[in-house]
């Protein structure tokens, strides 16, 4: 479950400041961008939350999108804003799916909230047809030094912050290929300098808050 001590306008409505709608569309941009969804997928949300990210992702009309996530009060509110979508209660360690049920898969920040996050990556990888693109908290970046550090603070509290190589070991083990790591939010005041030093880096730097990794998935006939 995502900032349980939040409620789910608080969260959600932290997207609609300054500094929050700054990060929610840079992460976003990023997101889209490897995760490059064609028209007519239909694509998997993981740990949904309030449906910020998902929102995003279903204002493409050519997308079926799903959210999914354990909190059902956070799903209610996710409904409320969004009767396009479709928003389901469960699991991520044991998600309700076939494999190989969505062309594209997603998950933002959510495996930092699950204690066995190694299973429902390995969850994430089973229910993907083509690819899946997963963005974690970075154990190497200054939100970190800024956030993370003793238990985590605000929003980020009891957060798992990742590194490249944990999740690595964990992929090392799946039928996937094509594995590239990016990152994002490089400083995360949300300043002007801050906005300027984004757009001057590039995403295949991984100091950035925002820790992506995309992988393309074996088809049966690949393996």
């Amino acid at each position: 479950n995502k900032v349980l001590s939040m409620r789910p306008d608080e969260y959600d409505g932290w997207y609609d400041t300054f500094r929050g709608h700054w990060i929610g569309e840079t992460e976003f941009q990023i997101l889209h961008h490897l995760l490059n969804p064609q028209p007519g997928d239909n694509i998997l949300d993981v740990g949904c939350g309030t449906g910020w990210f998902t929102r995003q992702f279903s204002a493409f009309p050519e997308l079926c999108v799903t959210g999914i996530d354990p909190n059902a009060e956070w799903l209610t509110y996710a409904r409320m804003r969004d009767g396009k979508t479709q928003y389901m209660e469960g699991d991520g360690c044991a998600l309700p799916f076939a494999d190989k049920s969505f062309d594209r898969v997603v998950s933002v920040t959510a495996l930092c909230f699950i204690k066995d996050w190694q299973l429902a990556l390995q969850e994430i990888a089973r229910v993907t047809r083509t690819r899946f693109t997963i963005g974690v908290l970075n154990r190497r970046s200054l939100l970190w030094y800024d956030k993370g550090q003793d238990g985590g603070k605000g929003a980020y509290r009891g957060a798992h912050w990742h590194t490249k190589a944990e999740l690595i070991s964990v992929l090392a083990s799946l039928d996937v290929y094509n594995i590239h790591f990016h990152s994002a939010i490089f400083i995360p005041s949300g300043l002007r300098i801050a906005r300027c030093i984004e757009y001057a880096l590039p995403n295949s730097l991984q100091f950035g808050g925002f820790l992506v990794v995309t992988c393309d998935v074996m088809l049966d006939n690949d393996i």
